[in-house]
C-alpha cells in the first residue's frame, strides 16, 4: 500500500503501538501483533489505505493500550503485506516515510488520532556538515571498541548526504533506552540533536574503552581459569578410563562441608590446619602415597566431634542413684563420689567455671573385681555421658597417647582423640584402666604424657601429633584405676585423689550374688527365676570352696558356668520343672574345688606362724616356717623373698638375738648342742651361735615382699630358739624395728578377712593401725576374731607364743 498523493498532513490516522522496537523512518520492519486493539486499528489503515502511526510503548507500560501509556511521538508509514498465523498473530510488513507526532486523541478503541509531520529545524549548511564529520569520526572510534556498527552500517553512516537520515542511522545502533532514544527522536533542533548525539557516542566509547582494559586485566585470569578446569576435566575423563575414583571431589567438597559445620566450635589452629590439608588434597594426584597419607588424616579430623558437648548438668542425686543401684556395699567409695560431684553441682548451681572443680583426679585403687570400672561406668550413666575405656597395661609407647607424627607408616591419633571420636563427645568419662601398670621403654615414658593429660592446668591445650593442633581436654571427667597405688609414679601420683576398694567380705559376696550377679547373667542365658535357683548353702559354698578372688569376677564365671549346664539340659535331656542348686549336688556342675585360704592348723607346733599378707587378689595367710640346723650361727632365707623382706628377716633374727641376751626369752638349755672338746660351761646365747637357722615362706614359686611380715619372722625364730610353740589359732602383722618397736603396715581390711576365713581367732595388729583403721573392719570380723593391739615384740611374744 503506498500513501496517496493527496493524503496531506495533519490527518486522521489508525495508531499502532510497537512494545518492543523504537522504529525510524527509513526501516522496513516486519511486526508481529496479537493486540485486539492494534488489529482493529491495522483493519482500519487497510479499509480506507491510509497510512498509520507506530508508536512505541512506555518503558512502564503493563500492556495497556491507551494514550496515557505511550509515546506522543513515532513513525507515519505503510502495510507492505499482511500474513496472519496458525496461532492467531498477524504478520505485517511495514515500511516507514516519515516521523510524525500525535496532536490530539480521536478515539480510544481503536486507537486514532490527529497526526502532524516532526518539522526539523535545520542549522547552515557548513555548521551541519561540520557536526556530522565529527559525529562520522566519533562513530568510527566507537566501531574499534565495540560491537555497536557493522561494516554495512558503517559504509552506509559513511556514504549518507542526508544528516537527519546519519542521525536516525547511529541512534538506531547504539540500542539506546527507549527513554534517551525518545529523546533524540523528537528533537526538532538538527544541531541540537547532532551534539547530544556527539556527546553521547563520546560517553560511549569511554565506557567501552574503560569495559575493554578491566577485561584485559581479567582476561588472563579467566584464561588460567579456564585453562586449570580444561585440564582437571581431562584429567577426570583419563582418570575415569584408568578406573580411578570419579568421586575424588565430592569427598573433598564432604571434607570442607565438615569442617565448616564445626569451624564455630574448634580452635583457629585447628581449623587453619584442616583447611590447609584439605587444600593440599585438592592438588595432589590421587593415585600418590602422599594423597592416600592426607585422605586418612582428614578422615580422622573431620570426625572429632568439636561441636557435640554433654549437656546435662551434674547432679548428687543422680549419681547416688545409679551408684546405689549398681553396686552393693562400698559405703565410703560412695560417699567420696557423692562428695565429688556434689561440689560440682554446687559450682554450677552458683555460676562459678567448671574448671574450678577440675583439680581432682579421681583414682579408684584396689584389688581386681572389686567394681572399679564399674563404678566408672555409674558415673558415666548418671551424667548421661558417653563411657571411654583406655587400658594402659603394659602401655610403653608414648605416641599410643599423644598420636604417631603423619611422617610415619600406619600413623594414627592417640588413644585419647580415638576416645573422643569413639563416644561423639567432647566431655565424656574417660577410665584410665590400670594407671599402675604403665611402662617405660626406649620408646618414651608415658607417665610424662599422662602427667600433661590429668593437669588442669595444660590439659586444655593438649597437642596430638598426629592431628597437629590443640584439643580441649578440659572438659573431660578422668577416672583412673590401679591395683597397686606402689607401683605408680610419684609426680603422677600427686596429681590423683585415691579412693580404696577393699576385698569383699564373705557375707558380702554373698548379697552381691545374690542382688546383681544371678539376676544378671540368667538373663544373659536366656533362663528365667522359674528356670533355675540356687540355694543360699550352694552360693555360700561357691564363694568358700570355689573362688579365690577379693571381689567377684570368678563369682561371677562359676555362676555363668552353672547356668550354662542348666540350659543344655533343658534343651539336650527336655528336662522339665525347677532346677535347684544346693550345697549336695553342686558337684555336678562345678568340677573342682579351690580352696582360697588353708585353715588354720588344729594344734600348737613350735616354729609356725600365721602370717597376714596383702596380695593383688586380697588377704592371705602366709605360714612362716623356721627350723634350727646344728651348725654355726647362719641363718638361710627361702621363698622367693624381695630385699625388704630379707632385711626383716635379718632384723628378725637380730632383735631374737636382743631378746635372749636381756633374759626376756629364756632358753632351755637342754636344747643347746654341747661339743665334746668344749669345757666352757653353756650360755644362752649359744643356741643362736651353734645353730644354723632356716626360715621359709611357702609358696616358693609366688614372689613375696613388703615389711609387715617383721613380727612373724621375729615370732617363728624366737619360737625355734626356745622351743616354745605358737599358739595355732592366732596371725598377726606388722612391721619391726631393731628395737623392738612395731610399726603400723596398710592392707588391714583385706588380711583380717583373710583371716576370718582361715579360722583365725586372734589377730595382732599394731596399734597405729587398731587406732586408726578398726572403722574400716566389717562388723562380721571384728565379731569373729579377737583383734588385739601391740606395741613392742614383747607384746607379740606374750599373745602368740603358749605359755
Amino acid at each position: 500500500m503506498q500513501i496517496n498523493d493527496n493524503k496531506t498532513l495533519p490527518a486522521k490516522l489508525p495508531v499502532i503501538v510497537e512494545d518492543e522496537l523504537f522504529l525510524y523512518p527509513f526501516m522496513i520492519t516486519p511486526l508481529f501483533l496479537s493486540d485486539e486493539e492494534n488489529l482493529r486499528a491495522l483493519d482500519i489503515a487497510l479499509a480506507d489505505e491510509t497510512p498509520v502511526l507506530i508508536v512505541p510503548a512506555k518503558p512502564q507500560n503493563d500492556g495497556a493500550r491507551d494514550f496515557e501509556s505511550v509515546y506522543d511521538a513515532g513513525v507515519i508509514g505503510t502495510i507492505m503485506r499482511r500474513v496472519p498465523l496458525p496461532d492467531g498473530r498477524v504478520k505485517i510488513l511495514f515500511q516507514g516515510m516519515e516521523k510524525g507526532r500525535i496532536l490530539h486523541v480521536i478515539n480510544e478503541n481503536p486507537l486514532e488520532a490527529m497526526v502532524d509531520a516532526l518539522h526539523v529545524v535545520r542549522p547552515s549548511q557548513v555548521k551541519t556538515d561540520a557536526l556530522i564529520v565529527v559525529l562520522r569520526e566519533k562513530v568510527r572510534e566507537l566501531a574499534q571498541v565495540s560491537h555497536f556498527f557493522p561494516p554495512d552500517l558503517l559504509k552506509t553512516i559513511e556514504e549518507s548526504a542526508e544528516a537527519v537520515r546519519v542521525c536516525d542511522l547511529v541512534s538506531s545502533a547504539l540500542r539506546l533506552k527507549k527513554q534517551i532514544a525518545y529523546s533524540f527522536f523528537i528533537e526538532e533542533n538538527l544541531e541540537q540533536r547532532l551534539l547530544k548525539l556527539i556527546d553521547y557516542v563520546i560517553e560511549e566509547i569511554e565506557a567501552n574503552k574503560l569495559q575493554k582494559e578491566i577485561k584485559n586485566k581479567v582476561h588472563s585470569k579467566i584464561d588460567k581459569t579456564n585453562k586449570e578446569y580444561f585440564l582437571k576435566e581431562q584429567l577426570k575423563q583419563i582418570q575415569a578410563e584408568l578406573g580411578a575414583d570419579s568421586n575424588r571431589d565430592e569427598e573433598i567438597e564432604e571434607y570442607r562441608k565438615k569442617l565448616e559445620s564445626k569451624k564455630k566450635f574448634m580452635g583457629e589452629d585447628a581449623y587453619k590446619e584442616i583447611k590447609k590439608q584439605i587444600d593440599k588434597l585438592s592438588r595432589m594426584h590421587p593415585d600418590s602415597a602422599d594423597a592416600n597419607t592426607l585422605q586418612s588424616y582428614l578422615d580422622w579430623v573431620v570426625e572429632v566431634p568439636f561441636e557435640n558437648l554433654a549437656k546435662k548438668k551434674s547432679s548428687i542425686a543422680e549419681v547416688s542413684k545409679h551408684l546405689n543401684a549398681d553396686h552393693y556395699s562400698l559405703e565410703k567409695p560412695k560417699e567420696r563420689i557423692e562428695e565429688y560431684f556434689a561440689l560440682r553441682e554446687l559450682l554450677e548451681l552458683r555460676g562459678v567455671s567448671e574448671k574450678v572443680n577440675n583439680g581432682a583426679i579421681l583414682c579408684f585403687a584396689g584389688p581386681p573385681g572389686v567394681g572399679k570400672t564399674s563404678l566408672a561406668n555409674s558415673i558415666a550413666k548418671a551424667l548421661k555421658r558417653e563411657l571411654v575405656r583406655i587400658a594402659l597395661g603394659g602401655l610403653e609407647d608414648v605416641n599410643e597417647l599423644r598420636g604417631h607424627r603423619r611422617t610415619y607408616i600406619g600413623a594414627m591419633p592417640g588413644r585419647i582423640v580415638q576416645g573422643l571420636i569413639e563416644a561423639k563427645q567432647m566431655n565424656p568419662v574417660v577410665v584410665l584402666d590400670e594407671i599402675d601398670k604403665v611402662g617405660r621403654s626406649y620408646r618414651g615414658d608415658p607417665t610424662a604424657v599422662l602427667l600433661e593429660i590429668l593437669d588442669p592446668e595444660q590439659n586444655n591445650k593438649f597437642r596430638d601429633y598426629y592431628l597437629n593442633f590443640n584439643i580441649d581436654l578440659s572438659k573431660v571427667i578422668f577416672i583412673a584405676t590401679a591395683n597397686d597405688v606402689s607401683q605408680i609414679p610419684a609426680p603422677l601420683r600427686d596429681r590423683m585423689e585415691f579412693i580404696q576398694l577393699s576385698s569383699y567380705t564373705p557375707q558380702e559376696k554373698f548379697e552381691i550374688a545374690k542382688k546383681y550377679l544371678v539376676p544378671q547373667e540368667l538373663k544373659k542365658h536366656g533362663l528365667k527365676p522359674s528356670d533355675v535357683s540356687i540355694n543360699k548353702e550352694a552360693l555360700e559354698l561357691i564363694i568358700s570352696d570355689y573362688t579365690r578372688e577379693s571381689g567377684v569376677r570368678n563369682l561371677r564365671r562359676r555362676i555363668a558356668d552353672i547356668l550354662r549346664k542348666v540350659a543344655k539340659n533343658i534343651l539336650t535331656k527336655n528336662s522339665e520343672g525347677k532346677v535347684t542348686i544346693t550345697a549336695k549336688n553342686l558337684k555336678e556342675f562345678l568340677e573342682k574345688k579351690v580352696y582360697e585360704i588353708e585353715q588354720a592348723d588344729k594344734k600348737d607346733q613350735i616354729g609356725q606362724v600365721n602370717g597376714l599378707a596383702w596380695t593383688s587378689v586380697g588377704g592371705d595367710v602366709l605360714r612362716i616356717e623356721a627350723i634350727r640346723i646344728q651348725g654355726k650361727g647362719v641363718m638361710q632365707i627361702t621363698g622367693q623373698l624381695g630385699d625388704v623382706m630379707k632385711e626383716s628377716a635379718q632384723i628378725a633374727f637380730s632383735v631374737v638375738k636382743v631378746l635372749i641376751d636381756n633374759k626376756k626369752l629364756k632358753v632351755p638349755m637342754a636344747i643347746v648342742p654341747k661339743f665334746e672338746d668344749d669345757k666352757r660351761k653353756l650360755e644362752a646365747s649359744d643356741v643362736y651361735r651353734r645353730y644354723d637357722l632356716h626360715v621359709h615362706v611357702p609358696e616358693g614359686a609366688t614372689p613375696k615382699d613388703g615389711p609387715s611380715a617383721g613380727i612373724t619372722m621375729v615370732t617363728a625364730i624366737a619360737s625355734i630358739l626356745t622351743d616354745i610353740k605358737v599358739r595355732h589359732d592366732v596371725a598377726m602383722t606388722g612391721e619391726i624395728t631393731l628395737s623392738g618397736k612395731v610399726l603400723p603396715i596398710g592392707g588391714l581390711k583385706e588380711k583380717l578377712i583373710a583371716a576370718h576365713k582361715a579360722g583365725i581367732k586372734t589377730a595382732l595388729i599394731p596399734r597405729k593401725n587398731y587406732e586408726r583403721d578398726l572403722n574400716d573392719i566389717p562388723d562380721e570380723v571384728k565379731k569373729d576374731i579377737n583383734i588385739i593391739a601391740v606395741d613392742t615384740i614383747e607384746d607379740v611374744l606374750k599373745n602368740a607364743l603358749v605359755k
